[in-house]
């Protein structure tokens, strides 16, 4: 394998980008209904992008402030940003989402290069 390829693939796989959705509850639930629906539909959405190979999730994530962060990784930066894009467009998600590209050995959320994606 020649060193450029060897480089692109590093690159792949220490790449990760934090999708940050602001925690915006869902107005007008019922009451005990989760606030946060799109939580589990974002999760189920990385599963699905992950078994057919585009993206996987990196790790759980999680509450960080007042924003939650997916983490996505296994694919480039550009199309890693492109699935944190659609995600960003997913029916029910708030707006305000962006993402932060950074890589593996990131120490805590947060730590990169902002991208707005709505």
């Amino acid at each position: 394998m020649g060193v450029a390829k060897e480089a692109i693939i590093s690159d792949i796989s220490n790449t990760v980008v934090e999708i940050h959705v602001p925690l915006t509850p869902l107005i007008g639930l019922p009451e005990g209904e989760d606030p946060f629906p799109w939580i589990d539909e974002i999760m189920d959405y990385i599963t699905e992008l992950d078994e057919r190979g585009e993206a996987a999730l990196y790790d759980d994530g999680g509450e960080f402030g007042d924003v939650y962060v997916f983490l996505i990784n296994a694919a480039s930066e550009e199309r890693l940003l492109s699935v944190a894009a659609r995600i960003a467009d997913l029916p029910g998600v708030p707006a305000g989402v962006y993402a932060m590209v950074t890589d593996d050995e990131a120490e805590e959320f947060g730590q990169g290069r902002r991208v707005e994606l709505s």
